[in-house]
């Protein structure tokens, strides 16, 4: 479909083929039509949705072989996301992430030689939080060359259209409560270029963007996180080493953008400490996953 918001209907017709959406097809693509976005790639996805939960195998043929996924090893996994922070920031941003790792690692070590399951958790959440998608890193990914190769790929000529809610323009909706949508033209990648150089200014006192409660939030969580994690290092045990990993994998939880992330991170913190008290009072319950096997 060549536009990630399209396995949004494409979910819609597979729910719909399997007897889950309590409506007429042509009803559906009625509301699609009507709707006026998007309405030729709408209806396409709907329908390739429809047909996946008829023969998945027969879709997955005519989309092509999938990509084979290789194990990374911890090392590479960590090089890779150190890399990342440092495009995404700079390098003494990157030796946060891979000095705090490293000391888990150690620690981890210590306990139980033959481990890795805490490091692995920490590794990939603490650089979920770490790389959280701020104004910068938005201009960043649509100006590093990496988005306007897989547009041509794609796409030959056609006009740019933004949809963006910046938090210091945006309006908010009065029957939804959050920021509306604003449309901006091809000229946006002009002020992108601009504002991913600029990105030396997130987090500190000039930071215009730094100030709103949800980047205010998000730079929070990371030390927060560090704290938790801390805390599992100092009382673990070879016991407790698959619920540490499980309380340190629970920025997994956390998801989205704006009002959708907030309600995600509420029900997050709320499993974290359930998990924590068993943590802190000796009464851990196994992971479910290993409870299974």
């Amino acid at each position: 479909m060549g536009d990630s918001i399209a396995s949004n209907l494409f979910t819609l017709g597979f729910a719909y083929q399997q007897g889950l959406i309590p409506l007429d097809a042509a009803s559906i693509e009625q509301a699609i039509r009507l709707n006026g976005q998007a309405v030729k790639m709408n209806l396409e996805a709907f329908l390739w949705g429809r047909r996946a939960a008829h023969d998945l195998a027969a879709v997955e043929k005519i989309v092509g072989p999938r990509e084979t996924k290789i194990d990374e090893t911890l090392d590479e996994m960590v090089a890779r996301r150190e890399a990342f922070l440092a495009s995404y920031q700079d390098q003494a941003y990157a030796a946060q992430y891979t000095e705090f790792v490293a000391m888990v690692r150690q620690r981890e070590a210590e306990i139980s030689p033959k481990s890795n399951d805490l490091t692995r958790a920490v590794a990939r959440y603490l650089f979920k939080l770490m790389a959280y998608k701020d104004e910068y890193e938005v201009a960043r990914l649509y100006t590093d060359g990496g988005f306007d190769a897989e547009l041509g790929k794609r796409f030959k000529g056609g006009k740019l259209t933004f949809h963006l809610a910046p938090p210091l323009l945006a309006k908010t909706d009065p029957v939804t409560g959050v920021p509306r949508k604003m449309a901006f033209g091809p000229w946006m990648k002009r002020a992108f270029t601009i504002l991913a150089w600029l990105k030396f200014l997130r987090g500190t006192a000039f930071d215009p963007f730094g100030r709103t409660r949800e980047r205010r939030r998000e730079r929070a969580l990371i030390g927060e996180y560090k704290s938790v994690v801390q805390e599992l290092l100092a009382a673990l045990t070879p016991k407790t080493i698959a619920l540490a990993a499980e309380i340190a994998s629970i920025p997994e939880q956390i998801r989205g953008y704006g009002h959708v992330k907030e309600r995600h991170l509420r029900v997050a913190k709320e499993r974290e400490s359930e998990l924590l008290d068993a943590f802190r009072t000796g009464k851990a319950k196994m992971p479910a996953a290993l409870a299974a096997e």
